[in-house]
């Protein structure tokens, strides 16, 4: 095969499964991409033939419009499958904050000693633990998510079919 006969093949193929430059997937490209790829920690938002999907995996209500469905669902490849997630109301669709100290949990601490929760606004929605003070000091009191095999947390994250 002659080189630019050769390089046009590929640059094809390529263009099958890239991302555009809006950083949205071309829809058909989706499936393909993450076959592919296999893991792609990246989250991105979804293209427009995804709503029908979105709006089955996360219930959305009829009344819900379609370009809030798309702004808030987002996709990423683990497994060679597409993922979905929806940010919804505390929801992180990113990656889980899996440590076992918190600057936020240790200042709510310093501040209120004693207290049996310390919210998620000052330890992150994307915390798999809760926490509490007994005295000044941010302790967890245990493990409230899983995280799946990307570091995601699972329960935010489901499988397109």
């Amino acid at each position: 095969m002659p080189l630019s006969v050769h390089a046009a093949f590929l640059a094809a193929i390529a263009g099958a499964v890239t991302i555009s430059a809006q950083g949205t997937a071309r829809t058909q490209d989706v499936p393909a991409l993450c076959a592919m790829v296999t893991n792609d920690d990246r989250v991105r938002p979804i293209p427009i033939t995804f709503i029908p999907v979105a709006r089955e995996l996360f219930s959305f209500s009829a009344d819900a419009p379609d370009k809030y469905v798309q702004k808030s669902t987002s996709f990423r490849c683990m497994g060679g499958k597409v993922w979905l997630c929806n940010t919804g109301a505390n929801l992180v669709c990113g990656k889980a904050n899996t440590s076992r100290s918190s600057a936020g949990a240790s200042d709510f601490c310093q501040q209120n000693p004693g207290s049996d929760v310390v919210p998620m606004a000052a330890t992150g929605h994307d915390t798999i633990y809760e926490w509490t003070c007994p005295g000044n000091k941010a302790v967890i009191s245990k493990q409230i998510e899983t995280v799946d095999p990307r570091g995601f947390i699972t329960d935010n994250w489901k499988q397109k079919k």
